[in-house]
């Protein structure tokens, strides 16, 4: 094996035995655990620490690590290197494992020992970007598991809670990721937790949870409806208060960012051609709930909005902001086919009314009867003192949440009540949180989201409109008069 380092006799990982003397071993990070602290036998009252990582040096061979000793030194260790970085280590002790005891919280691997790194025999040391060789590198996308072995998000879902507490391999793409969120806890220990939406030809939406430091580290590294992951031992788990079921990062995973299989690249440019063709927009639009709206704090008038979006023009990523703006158009006694439209049941795209076939090329149910839902799809007019928003989109749950009613619902409704609903937003200021991306195709040059629409608070408006303070109903009505 050549690799681009300094001339040293490197031993092959699968060629380590207990009787191998001072061997050097190099390889790539290919993950790692957070340091973690425990009660010391032998000194009772202190603690000493631990973290263990897998470092892999060809296709078919990796081997665990862990190393033990002071707080001080075990998390300058820790800290000195990442998943995804070439490292050289020298001179640990090689042990033989107990399979069943090691494999049943680190990574399984092909070896039948595993590394120790002690502070005062060896040393770890990250290979600079001159000597991290290429093939090394190459090796970070290689899944650990037989590439074909893995379970759809849809295979999750139809086996439901029998996968309960199960260890399994999935492969998937990256949907959204959320902010992490630290605590404390009882014992007065720091957590983390990052959650992640994934998502694949099959389920729209699936949750993994990160508890590991290092695990939300490598997350940060992702990029949303661009990577593809396959994860080989996640474990399975029901979660009572979504009703669904989840996955989890364990000390056993090991994933492997945009894997180089037949099976990922199909997956990827499923993806990629999924979300170019809007496939993810629509779905946020009809759920709006893949964005917090606590994140969302930045106030615009009508004018920034615009202003902020021709700003953004060249770049893809939508600017989320709230407006406080009148209601100017709302057409709820308009005929109902102009107020709802069936959908694709799975991708939320609009059918083909006549054949009963999604429209969306993307979708696994392209050109076939699919099944339907029936959902709000309305336009509304945004207007401040500064200018009006025109054809924003409010549809889906939005819409159910903000008029208070299910589809089913409205469509029962006399005529006299649906211009009784309207009347309750027309005109009236509200608090509105806006997704907005550049759209060349459409007639104004940007796709508006709504994402939320309650009344507003008088309150709460002069205090984040300051400079408005004299501006008021009064002003509108003599707008609108004019």
């Amino acid at each position: 094996m050549a690799f681009n380092v300094p001339a040293k006799s490197f031993v092959a990982i699968s060629d380590l035995h207990p009787n191998t003397a001072h061997p050097n071993i190099v390889g790539v990070i290919i993950g790692k655990t957070d340091v973690k602290g425990f009660p010391d036998r032998k000194n009772i009252g202190s603690e000493r620490y631990t973290f263990s990582f897998t470092i892999k040096d060809c296709p078919d061979h990796f081997i665990n690590v862990s190393s033990w000793g002071r707080e001080d030194y075990i998390r300058a260790l820790s800290e000195s290197f990442r998943i995804g970085d070439c490292v050289v280590i020298e001179n640990p002790l090689v042990v033989t494992k107990d399979t069943e005891k090691e494999e049943r919280y680190s990574p399984s691997t092909p070896s039948f020992y595993r590394l120790l790194v002690s502070e005062n025999h060896s040393t770890v040391r990250r290979c600079s970007d001159i000597e991290a060789d290429a093939m090394l590198l190459s090796l970070l996308h290689l899944p650990i598991k037989d590439p074909q072995d893995y379970y759809s998000l849809g295979d999750i879902v139809a086996n439901g809670q029998s996968l309960d507490g199960k260890v399994i391999n999935i492969l998937a793409a990256v949907r959204s990721i959320g902010e992490p969120k630290y605590f404390t806890t009882a014992d007065r220990r720091k957590g983390q937790r990052c959650e992640v939406k994934l998502f694949d030809e099959t389920v729209s939406s699936f949750l993994l949870i990160c508890w590991d430091n290092e695990a939300i580290q490598l997350v940060q590294t992702w990029i949303p409806r661009e990577t593809v992951l396959f994860l080989a031992d996640v474990r399975i788990s029901f979660d009572s208060f979504r009703n669904s079921m989840i996955a989890t990062v364990i000390s056993k995973t090991i994933i492997t960012t945009n894997p180089d299989t037949k099976e990922a690249n199909l997956l990827f440019s499923y993806v990629r051609e999924f979300v170019e063709f809007g496939g993810l927009d629509e779905q946020e639009e009809q759920t709006g709930d893949q964005v917090n709206l606590d994140s969302i704090v930045d106030v615009y008038t009508v004018q920034q909005v615009k202003l902020r979006a021709q700003e953004n023009l060249d770049r893809s990523d939508p600017i989320f902001g709230i407006t406080f703006a009148f209601i100017t158009a709302l057409n709820l006694d308009s005929s109902i086919s102009k107020l709802i439209r069936n959908r694709c049941a799975w991708c939320k795209f609009a059918i083909n009314e006549e054949s009963n076939t999604c429209v969306n090329v993307a979708c696994s149910g392209s050109g076939k009867p699919v099944d339907v839902i029936t959902t709000f799809d309305l336009l509304v007019g945004l207007t401040d003192h500064t200018g009006t928003l025109q054809s924003c989109n409010l549809s889906g749950n939005v819409a159910e949440k903000t008029l208070g009613c299910t589809v089913d619902d409205f469509v029962c409704l006399a005529e006299s009540q649906k211009t009784s609903l309207k009347w309750r937003f027309l005109l009236e200021r509200c608090k509105i949180y806006l997704k907005i991306l550049p759209s060349p195709n459409s007639r104004t040059g940007l796709r508006v989201n709504v994402l939320s629409c309650t009344l507003a608070d008088p309150e709460e408006v002069s205090q984040s409109l300051p400079v408005l303070g004299m501006w008021s109903s009064q002003w509108f009505g003599i707008c609108m008069l004019s």
